[in-house]
């Protein structure tokens, strides 16, 4: 099996202050106390040099050896507290997805 990338994009929240306020302590800490992965990265979007919505606000990647690694991941109460606070954080809408590694990382 190939690497597993979990990603959650956080689309433009309705309150950016809020969002930010409470994303390192309620998103970024949580996310770095799930369990199993081999790379960890978070990225917020470049604004839009027009000043018009970007398509989404952030992202965090979680990397994982396999499939059953990642969905292993998902089933522990770190990322339950994650998942609970990306619900409650994401005003604007979030969306998780789980890739496969097709061309790793040199």
């Amino acid at each position: 099996m190939s690497e597993t990338k979990i990603t959650v994009i956080y689309d433009n929240p309705t309150d950016p202050e809020a969002f930010e306020a409470a994303y390192p302590a309620e998103q970024l800490e949580a996310a770095r106390r799930i369990p199993g992965y081999i790379r960890f990265e978070a990225s917020k979007v470049w604004p839009k040099e027009d000043g018009s919505p970007t398509p989404a606000h952030r992202m965090i990647d979680l990397y994982y050896p396999d499939y059953d690694a990642a969905s292993a991941a998902v089933a522990t109460a770190e990322f339950g507290a994650f998942f609970e606070a990306m619900g409650r954080l994401s005003t604007g809408g979030v969306r998780v997805l789980f890739s496969d590694i097709e061309i790793p990382q040199q």
